[in-house]
Formats: C-alpha cells, structure tokens, sequence
C-alpha cells in the first residue's frame, strides 16, 4: 500500500512499512490522485506535477495548456490512463495518455449560471472543487464550482449542462459507488445532498447533521447506504488551525446522522479529507493531526504509524490518495 497527503506546505508520500518523505514542499498543494503507475499533484502556484516512481521525484506536465493553479484531479475508474483537471479560473482539461497531452474541453464557463459564480476569499474568480466520473458511464462527470455550480456532462466535455435548481450551490467534495448507478453524494458548504437519479434532482437529509458546512464524503466500499462527511460552523473553524474545530458524521440506512468520536475530532482539529480503498474495504482520514484507517465504516479509527511532519499540525489537508 502507498499513501499520498496532500498538506498545504508538502506532499507527504508512506509506504506499508510506515516510511514517509515530504515532496513538492516548496509548492502550495491543492489536490492529489494516484493509480499504480503515477501520482498526480496540483498545486496553486506551478501547475500540475506527475511521477512515474511512487512519489519519489515529480516533473512538470501539462505546462502550456494546463492554468497554474490547478484545484482539483480525478482519474477514470475504467481507465486509469484517462485523467481530468479543473483549474481556477474554471476550465477542466483531459489526458488521454496519462498526463503526456492535455486538451481543454471548452463550452464550460458559457453556461447560463455562470456570471454567479463567485469564490469569496477571492470574489473576481471562481474554480473546479471537484471532478467526479461516473463509474457506470465514462463519459459522464459531475463538475462541482466553487462556489456556484454543480454541472454535468454526459459526452466527456463535448458539452455541458448547467446546475439544477435544487443542487448544492458550494459543492466542495462529492463521490459515486460503483455498486449504486445514478446515486451521488455531495459535501457542500451549504449542507450536505444526495441523489439516487444522476444529478437530477437531489435531496437534503440533516437530522443529526449538528454541523453543516461540509468538506469531505466518503461513502462504505461494501455498503452504499453508509455515508461519512466531515464538517465544522464554517470556513474558518474548518480551515484555520487556530480556531478548527470539526467533526466527522455517518448515516447508515436512511437513520439520522451520528457523530463518530473515535476518530480525534473538535478542538484545533481541521477538517479531515477522506480517502477510499475499494479493494480492500477500508477507509482512510487525514486531518492536520495524522492519517486514520478504519475497517469498520468509522465506528473505529486506528493512526497509522507514520512519522507526521510538525508543520503539518498547523496546516489543512488538500488530499488524500490511496493505492492498494
């Protein structure tokens, strides 16, 4: 197994026997994805970076195509050679061959909505939070902005389809099952969604859910209907460790949402980013305090015996890549 931390300061890069470096720790990180063959890292400041070693070292890709600050990644799940990128401002890109070619897809900031869209730390501009492929249909990708939008498409950015009226307008994080076609989570900051028909029309379960500016959701490997996010007040007591205070939720069956306190929550804890090992069944949590497994769909948290960098406790996790 090979774990991948994206921290705001470094890319921090463990093995199963608990040996970790810090890479790419002179860039500002903002994502992570990694399959077998290559890691993916973006950054805010020097675009995207690829290494075809296990994280031991990082080039440069995509540089003339691809914007500098890249915000988010995704890898297909039926084809590991197909990788997608937002940007701020938005634009998402695709490779077809694992990061050697980029093309932009265009068509995406023509849509109606967009003169709404809006990212308040920095108002002028907005950005590509999330991509999320659908498992059961390649070319289709839920597309989350920060903030404004959650658009689709169903042609792999030939064309575009603009937010519906009930969808989460601060989509941070979403996920699919590969087990549960047409059913999609949201962790957004103005609450938690799902749908169960594609995007189409989404619903707001929140009994339970005592915060609600959501960051990150995860849903069980082997149990579609188990679903974890990660959530504070706000910004600031998810982000900022000198007020963080977060929590992680799980709802099982329909239920309201319950609190897991086995993982270390609350007081000066950022909010945690989750990762999925669908192989294995087991899921992963990093938090400005370490990286947590659980087996058992969160009821129990084991820290992962890893060597965690000092500066790291003052910093908020960007992302979290997992590789059986």
């Amino acid at each position: 197994m090979e774990l991948y931390a994206a921290m705001r300061g470094g890319l921090l890069v463990a093995d199963e026997a608990g040996t970790t470096e810090i890479r790419l720790d002179s860039h500002d990180l903002e994502c992570v994805a990694a399959t077998p063959d290559h890691v993916f890292c973006g950054t805010f400041d020097a675009g995207l970076f690829r290494s075809d070693d296990g994280g031991e070292t990082f080039h440069a890709v995509g540089r003339g195509t691809i914007r500098e600050s890249v915000m988010s990644l995704a890898i297909d799940p039926t084809d590991p050679k197909t990788v997608w990128v937002g940007t701020e401002p938005s634009a998402v890109y695709r490779s077809e061959d694992a990061g050697e070619s980029w093309e932009q897809r265009e068509g995406l900031t023509d849509l109606p909505s967009e003169p709404h869209w809006s990212f308040p730390p920095r108002p002028h501009t907005h950005h590509v939070r999330w991509i999320e492929p659908d498992p059961h249909d390649p070319e289709h990708l839920y597309v989350g902005i920060e903030a404004g939008a959650l658009v689709q498409t169903h042609d792999a950015g030939e064309t575009w389809e603009d937010r519906v009226p009930d969808a989460r307008l601060d989509n941070h994080s979403l996920t699919t099952h590969p087990e549960a076609p047409n059913r999609v989570w949201s962790a957004a900051g103005d609450g938690y969604a799902e749908s169960v028909d594609g995007g189409e029309t989404w619903a707001y379960p929140q009994d339970g859910l005592d915060h609600r500016y959501c960051w990150s959701v995860a849903v069980v490997p082997d149990d579609p209907d188990t679903v974890l996010v990660s959530s504070a007040t706000g910004p600031r007591t998810a982000h900022n460790a000198d007020a963080a205070e977060s929590y992680v939720y799980r709802k099982r069956n329909g239920k309201p949402w319950k609190r897991l306190d086995s993982l270390e929550t609350g007081a000066s804890v950022t909010r945690a980013v989750f990762a999925v090992d669908e192989l294995n069944g087991k899921l992963y949590a990093v938090t400005n305090r370490g990286i947590f497994r659980t087996e058992d769909a969160g009821t129990t948290w084991e820290p992962l015996d890893l060597e965690w960098p000092p500066e790291f406790e003052r910093q908020t996790a960007r992302g979290l890549a997992v590789v059986p």
